[in-house]
C-alpha cells in the first residue's frame, strides 16, 4: 500500500522545487548564443538538412508517404479557401488565428515536400492578409501568441521564396502586433496555467525567426520565455498529471514542446526545459487518461475526446525512447491520414506528427506494464484498468479543488469503461462564447459565482456527492491518500467542508473486473440528505430497489447499491438541463439515489459496477480503513 504525503505539505514542496529550479537566464547570454544562428532560413523546426531527410523517410516508408499525403490532401483543400479576415468571436480571434496557423503548417510542409509554387502562393496570401490586420487582438493575448506562431512559422520556412517587401511585411507585423505588443500585455507570464505554455511558446517562435535581425528583442523574449513557462511546467510535478485535464493539456503541452523544439532546432539547446519535474512524465499520464473506450477521463473543462492523434506523444516517445506510450495512438495512425479531431477536421499541429515521430521506433509490440497510474499535484487523479484491450473494465477517480485552473464541481468525480463503452460518462464543458454573450461570468471562481450555476460546471450534473443540494466548497482540497494498485481513496471532507465532519470515497477496481465506488461520510452537527448519481448515456431499466440494467451499443452492464441495501433508484433528467443558457445534453440521464444521514452519524454508501462479461466473485465490503 502507498500512501500518499499530505497534499498541502507535497505542495508546498512542489512550489519550492519550483522556486529553486526555475532557471535565471539573461538577455545577454541568450544574445550570446544567437550570434551563433547564421542569417540563413529555415531555422525553425525543420532545416534544409533534416527536410532532405525528411523526403528520403517518406520515399522509403509507406506509412510516412501516407502521412505526408495527408498533409498534403488538407494544403489542396486550403488552396480553395480565402484568407482569414479579421472578425472576432465575442472577445475572441483565436479562431482565425488557429485557421492561419493550420494553414501555414499545412502548406509549409506541402511545398516543402513537394516544391508545388501553388503552396507557396497561398500561404503568401494568408501570410500578408493576416499581417495587414490592425492587431492580432492582444486583449486575449492567445490570439496573439497563436498569429505569431503562424506568421513566425511562415516568415522562416517561405523566406527563400519571398520578395523582399513580403519578407518586411511580414517581419514588421511579427514585431509590431507580436513581440513589442508584449512587453506591456504580458500578465500571462505570471500565470501557472495554458496561456503561459502558449503565449510563450508563440513569441518565442517570433523572436526566433526574426533573430538575425532583431537580436536584443529576440534575447529579450526568449530570456523571459526560459525564466517564466517553468511556472506552468511545475503544474506536471512531481508525477506529469496535468491540471486542467486532458483536452487542455493537448493545447498547453503541445506550445510547451512546441517552444522546446524551437529552441532546440535553431540555438541546440532548450535551455534546461525539457528537464523540468515531471515534463517528460506527462506521457504517462496521457497514455492512462485514455480509456478503453477510447475516451479521455474528461474532467474539467474538457469533451470526451480521445480520438484525435496528439502528435505530442510522437515528441515524448522519441524523447525517451519508448514506443509503448504511443498505445493508444498508434491505432490512429493505422486507421488512416486523414485523422479527425474534436472540432471536426485535420487539427492544425498534424503536420508537426512528421517531424515529431521517430524514424527508428515502429508500432508498439507489447502494451504499457503499469495497469494503474497515479499523479499527485494539484488535481490528483488515478487510473486503474484490466488490460490493454479494447474490452478491458476501467476506472478514473480524481481530487483537487473547484479553484484550479478550468476546473468544475467535480471534485471525487470518476468514469468508468468496460466492454469497449463508457457507462459512467461526464457531460463536459460547454461553448465559452454560449456563455459569455450571455452575460455570464464564467471566470469568477467565488462560491455564489455565476461559473456554479451552469448546469455542466456546478455540482448536480457530476459523478460525485451532493449534500442537501448545495455545491461543493469552492475553496476546498481533496487529496489522494491512498493509491494502490487498482484502488484509489481521496479525501472529501474540505471539499464538503460545512456539511460534514469527514468525508472519503474510495474506486476500486476488482480482479473480477467489476468496479467498487465506495464512499464513508459523517454529518456534522446537523442531519444531511446525500444524493450519489452518475450520468450515463445507456439506456436504464430499474428492476427494483438497488439494482438497474444499463444498455448501450448492444452491451450490458448491472448497477447494484450494496449498502445502504435496496435503496430505490432514481433517474435524474439531464436533457433539457435546468437554464435557458444552458447547453443541451441529447441521450444521456443520471442514475442515482438518495440517502438521509442523522446529525452526528455515519454512513457507508457502497455500489457496484458488473459487466455482462464480467463473472463477479461475492462481494466483501471492507471499510475504506482496511484497503
Amino acid at each position: 500500500m502507498k500512501l500518499i504525503t499530505p497534499f498541502l505539505a507535497s505542495l508546498g514542496l512542489t512550489l519550492a522545487a519550483a522556486a529553486a529550479s526555475a532557471p535565471t537566464l539573461t538577455p545577454a547570454e541568450v544574445a550570446k548564443k544567437l550570434e551563433q544562428i547564421p542569417a540563413t532560413h529555415p531555422r525553425l523546426f525543420l532545416s534544409s538538412a533534416g527536410e532532405a531527410a525528411l523526403k528520403q523517410q517518406i520515399a522509403a516508408d509507406p506509412l510516412w508517404a501516407k502521412l505526408a499525403a495527408g498533409v498534403t490532401r488538407e494544403a489542396d483543400q486550403q488552396l480553395r479557401t480565402k484568407p482569414v479576415e479579421r472578425v472576432l468571436i465575442g472577445r475572441r480571434l483565436l479562431d482565425k488565428s488557429r485557421t492561419a496557423l493550420s494553414r501555414i503548417l499545412h502548406l509549409g510542409l506541402a511545398w516543402r515536400l513537394t516544391g508545388d509554387k501553388k503552396y507557396l502562393d497561398r500561404a503568401r496570401a494568408e501570410l500578408l492578409a493576416v499581417s495587414a490586420f490592425t492587431d492580432w487582438n492582444p486583449k486575449h493575448f492567445l490570439d496573439v501568441a497563436e498569429m505569431t506562431t503562424a506568421v513566425g512559422i511562415g516568415y522562416d520556412w517561405f523566406y527563400s521564396a519571398l520578395d523582399d517587401a513580403a519578407r518586411r511585411t511580414l517581419h514588421d507585423a511579427i514585431l509590431k502586433h507580436g513581440l513589442i505588443t508584449s512587453r506591456t500585455a504580458n500578465s500571462w507570464t505570471k500565470v501557472v496555467n495554458n496561456w503561459n505554455q502558449v503565449c510563450n511558446g508563440g513569441m518565442t517562435i517570433g523572436a526566433l525567426a526574426v533573430a538575425e535581425t532583431d537580436r536584443a528583442l529576440a534575447a529579450e523574449m526568449i530570456a523571459r520565455a526560459v525564466n517564466t513557462v517553468p511556472l506552468a511546467m511545475h503544474e506536471f510535478a512531481p508525477d506529469g498529471a496535468y491540471p486542467e485535464g486532458p483536452g487542455y493539456w493537448g493545447y498547453g503541452t503541445t506550445y510547451n514542446v512546441l517552444l522546446i523544439h524551437a529552441l532546440q532546432s535553431a540555438l541546440g539547446t532548450d535551455f534546461g526545459l525539457s528537464q523540468q519535474p515531471g515534463f517528460l512524465a506527462t506521457a504517462d499520464y496521457y497514455l492512462h487518461v485514455i480509456g478503453p473506450s477510447g475516451y479521455y477521463f474528461n474532467y474539467s473543462d474538457c469533451g470526451r475526446g480521445g480520438t484525435g492523434l496528439s502528435p505530442a506523444m510522437f515528441w515524448f516517445a522519441a524523447q525517451r525512447q519508448q514506443p509503448e506510450l504511443l498505445w493508444n495512438e498508434w491505432p490512429k495512425l493505422a486507421a488512416g491520414d486523414e485523422r479527425r479531431s474534436g472540432r471536426g477536421g485535420r487539427d492544425r499541429t498534424d503536420p508537426m506528427l512528421l517531424l515529431w515521430m521517430s524514424r527508428t521506433q515502429g508500432k508498439p509490440t507489447t502494451p504499457p506494464a503499469a495497469l494503474s497510474w497515479t499523479g499527485q499535484g494539484p488535481t490528483p487523479v488515478a487510473f486503474h484498468r484490466s488490460s490493454w484491450d479494447r474490452n478491458a473494465s476501467f476506472v478514473a477517480l480524481k481530487g483537487g479543488t473547484p479553484s484550479a485552473n478550468h476546473a468544475h464541481m467535480d471534485v471525487g468525480a470518476f468514469v468508468m469503461d468496460a466492454d469497449g463503452v463508457r457507462w459512467a460518462d461526464d457531460l463536459g464543458s460547454q461553448d465559452y462564447n454560449s456563455l459569455e454573450s450571455a452575460g455570464i461570468n464564467l471566470w469568477g471562481k467565488t462560491q455564489d459565482g455565476d461559473r456554479w450555476k451552469v448546469f455542466r460546471l456546478g455540482t448536480s450534473s457530476h459523478n460525485v456527492l451532493m449534500i442537501d443540494g448545495q455545491q461543493q466548497r469552492v475553496d476546498g482540497v481533496a487529496p489522494i491518500v491512498l493509491s494502490k494498485t487498482g484502488r484509489t481513496i481521496v479525501d472529501l471532507a474540505r471539499i464538503y467542508r460545512g456539511q460534514v465532519t469527514d468525508a472519503r470515497r474510495g474506486a476500486a477496481l476488482q480482479p473480477d473486473r467489476t468496479v467498487i465506488v465506495q464512499d464513508e461520510l459523517t454529518a456534522g452537527g446537523k442531519s444531511m440528505g446525500v444524493r450519489w448519481a452518475m450520468v450515463t448515456q445507456a439506456d436504464v431499466k430499474i428492476d427494483g430497489h438497488g439494482r438497474a440494467t444499463l444498455s448501450q451499443a448492444g452491451k450490458k452492464l448491472e448497477f447494484r447499491v450494496l449498502e445502504p441495501a435496496g435503496a430505490p433508484l432514481e433517474i435524474y433528467p439531464t436533457d433539457p438541463p435546468p437554464g435557458a443558457t444552458d447547453a443541451r445534453n441529447p441521450g444521456t440521464r443520471m442514475l442515482g439515489f438518495e440517502v438521509a444521514v442523522a446529525a452526528g452519524m455515519s454512513q457507508r454508501i457502497v455500489v457496484q459496477l458488473v459487466p455482462a462479461s464480467a463473472k463477479p466473485a461475492p462481494v466483501s465490503v471492507q471499510p475504506l480503513s482496511a484497503w
